[in-house]
């Protein structure tokens, strides 16, 4: 198989696994990045251009688009889908899942678990808001944050107040979140492929530290998760609609709560942390389901 690889660094980790773990099963790999591809949108024939060149031939496109270009990345790659190349999350998808608020939304519509959250744009009823998550200690977000940018916490009233005003001063909406005392600093992020838990790494904040990314110190151990942890982790990457994907969850007194569901999760972390060749799994996916024209988005919203 012909496999795209869209990225803006070959030489991610994430990336880089991904070549060499389609190479090693006998396909060809070309790694592209979005941002220098134009396109030709036109009902006959769609393309997407690169350096010069026309794109054609592929089997398969593996997003591996950063939050920063989501608007353009997830456009060329609807691009491929209109072109009918099987992608292995489809645009619609990611978008959806980058999208806090509606993604938070639609996992709540869903029945599934997630911390109290409040969602505001004015700060005249900022005590009313703090109350309606539980008081503090709380959370406050940025919509566009990832990797632990943009997430703050409140540890008292006072404090509370005036980290949403300085986010409306940002012209920032307001996000607040319940903050589950009793995780710890600890998540869990679950790997899904194709419906099915396939890794699984527990997270854990460095002291002085609440969020557990690795990106901000976090430490990644392998661990066992429940059967409802597996069952909230699969459906919250089907709601999203994505084959691949990331779901992290916070052990809470009611059971598993969806804090995320990331649609280009990152290897490095979860293949140290649990031995398993996760790049090659994502290559077995698609071996096992790239048809041309098998997309079902097709371009759509």
């Amino acid at each position: 198989m012909n496999i795209a690889i869209l990225s803006r660094n070959p030489d991610l980790y994430s990336t880089s696994r991904l070549v060499e773990a389609a190479e090693e099963r006998g396909h060809t790999t070309r790694v592209i990045d979005p941002l220098r591809c134009y396109m030709n949108i036109t009902t006959a024939n769609p393309s997407v251009h690169y350096k010069g060149e026309k794109l054609e031939g592929f089997d398969a496109v593996v997003p591996r688009i950063g939050a920063s270009i989501t608007f353009y990345g997830t456009a060329v790659l609807r691009q491929f889908e209109m072109m009918g190349v099987y992608g292995v999350n489809e645009s619609i998808a990611i978008t959806r899942s980058r999208d806090k608020l509606r993604s938070m939304q639609l996992l709540a519509r869903k029945g599934l678990g997630l911390p109290v959250t409040g969602f505001a744009h004015s700060t005249m009823y900022t005590n009313d808001l703090i109350s309606m998550v539980g008081g503090t200690p709380l959370v406050i977000k940025l919509l566009e944050g990832t990797q632990g940018i943009g997430v703050v916490l409140a540890e008292t009233k006072k404090a509370a107040e005036s980290v949403i005003e300085a986010f409306r001063g940002l012209d920032a909406d307001i996000l607040v979140q319940q903050f589950i005392k009793e995780a710890d600093g600890a998540d869990v992020r679950c790997l899904v492929i194709g419906g099915k838990v396939v890794a699984a790494m527990e997270r854990q904040s460095k002291d002085g530290e609440f969020r557990s990314n690795l990106h901000r110190g976090g430490q990644a151990e392998l661990c066992k998760i429940t059967p409802a942890e597996r069952a909230t982790a699969v459906k919250a990457a089907r709601v999203m609609g994505l084959n691949v994907a990331g779901v992290d969850l916070i052990r809470s007194n009611e059971g598993p709560l969806i804090m995320e569901v990331n649609s280009s999760p990152g290897l490095r972390g979860i293949e140290r942390a649990t031995g398993k060749n996760i790049a090659g799994c994502i290559i077995e996916f698609i071996e096992n389901h790239a048809r041309p024209g098998r997309t079902r988005a097709r371009g759509k919203g």
